[in-house]
């Protein structure tokens, strides 16, 4: 009887975005639903903005950004802004993922600061500069996934996927440009 082949191991899709500013692209949001889990990095702006964040196992991670106060977000929003933590831990296949937003140190140390912090994660992910980052040459990586929303998107929305599997783990950049026929979905 011949031994069958052996079967690819699955890997966990993560959507990481960050700096939505209650605003999200529609098309990281169809990407997000191609998604088993979503973590957003802070910044989010309103509770809208997480609500359309509809993942495969419907879990959705956030933390708080230096943007996201009670004077800034709609007065029926409040109560779930102050159940966002500074920073979250969550273990995936292989390795753990930290997102915290990025605020809490100057840029020009932020990656050695984070990887001092929190030296046993496999990841790291963070928002703030609205610029996209993909730093993989040093253990633990840092990634920013830049601005997913309208607002100061340098070259456009943009958001990661982690395929996150017990052996391996990649990165894809998804950048889009700003066009007016962009499906976007602009959040109150």
């Amino acid at each position: 009887m011949p031994t069958p082949a052996p079967q690819p191991e699955p890997a966990l899709r993560v959507a990481l975005l960050a700096d939505t500013h209650g605003s999200l692209d529609g098309r990281i949001e169809q990407l997000v639903g191609d998604c088993d889990l979503a973590v957003h990095a802070g910044d989010i702006g309103n509770a809208a903005v997480l609500a359309r964040l509809q993942p495969r196992q419907g879990r959705v991670l956030a933390v708080y950004g230096n943007n996201d106060s009670p004077r800034q977000w709609p007065s029926a929003d409040r109560e779930l802004l102050q159940h966002l933590p500074e920073w979250r831990a969550y273990p995936l296949p292989g390795g753990t993922l930290v997102v915290i937003h990025g605020h809490q140190t100057p840029a020009r140390d932020r990656h050695g600061w984070l990887r001092r912090r929190f030296p046993e994660a496999r990841v790291l992910v963070y928002g703030h500069s609205h610029r996209l980052v993909v730093d993989t040459d040093v253990s633990p990586w840092v990634l920013n996934p830049g601005a997913a929303g309208r607002t100061r998107t340098h070259g456009g929305p943009s958001c990661l996927i982690l395929e996150a599997r017990a052996s391996t783990w990649t990165v894809e950049v998804h950048r889009f440009t700003h066009h007016s026929h962009a499906p976007r979905a602009r959040i109150a």
